[in-house]
């Protein structure tokens, strides 16, 4: 379904299960899709635990760009998108996340739209080549929990523990985590197996 921001339309895919536990929405990076290998294996992984998976692609990739642009902008028409889905399926705990630019974006937008947890893969914790411009503070702000999942191999960086609630490090993995996509979904769906409740509240 297409839902109408403030920046243009977005478009949301539902993957559904019987009785849902929790609602997780998922975005992509900058420059990929909603179906990159790692968020395709979360989505089976956490459907695999009764979680509805949502998974957003945003305005800037409708219209064909590349870059996110305004990061104010950015965030208003995700919370826009968040809002609706909630109103389609209310009553279930929210989880949103996303990879590396959409990490991002989940963790700034967080608190304002009401999640519980966020799920940060292949944060990009700096620009490439460029450590001191770190951008741990977004995760240690998200204000939830955060599960950051990222290569040991990724040019942008690999969180510290203490940025996460839980930080989880693959051998082997670029920033694009699909050497081994399963090993992702695992990792988030056991993070969330512990947390979420057994059935909608």
């Amino acid at each position: 379904m297409e839902i109408v921001t403030p920046h243009g339309p977005a478009r949301v895919e539902v993957d559904p299960v019987p009785d849902p536990r929790f609602l997780l929405v998922l975005t992509h990076g900058s420059a990929g899709g909603v179906d990159a290998p790692d968020l395709l294996a979360v989505r089976d992984a956490v459907a695999g635990i009764g979680g509805l998976v949502a998974r957003v692609t945003q305005p800037f990739r409708l219209r064909g760009a590349r870059a996110p642009g305004s990061p104010a902008k950015q965030d208003e028409a995700w919370a826009a998108v968040v809002e609706e889905v909630r109103r389609s399926r209310p009553g279930l705990p929210l989880v949103q996340g996303g990879r590396s630019n959409g990490a991002r974006v989940a963790c700034r937008t967080a608190r304002a739209v009401g999640a519980e947890a966020v799920v940060a893969l292949a944060f990009p914790l700096h620009p490439p080549g460029k450590p001191e411009r770190s951008r741990a503070p977004e995760l240690r702000g998200a204000g939830v929990d955060v599960l950051a999942v990222s290569g040991d191999r990724d040019p942008f960086g690999v969180p510290e523990a203490a940025d996460a609630a839980r930080l989880v490090v693959l051998a082997g993995e670029g920033h694009d985590l699909k050497r081994d996509p399963a090993r992702v979904g695992e990792a988030v769906a056991g993070w969330l197996e512990e947390r979420m409740p057994r059935s909608p509240r």
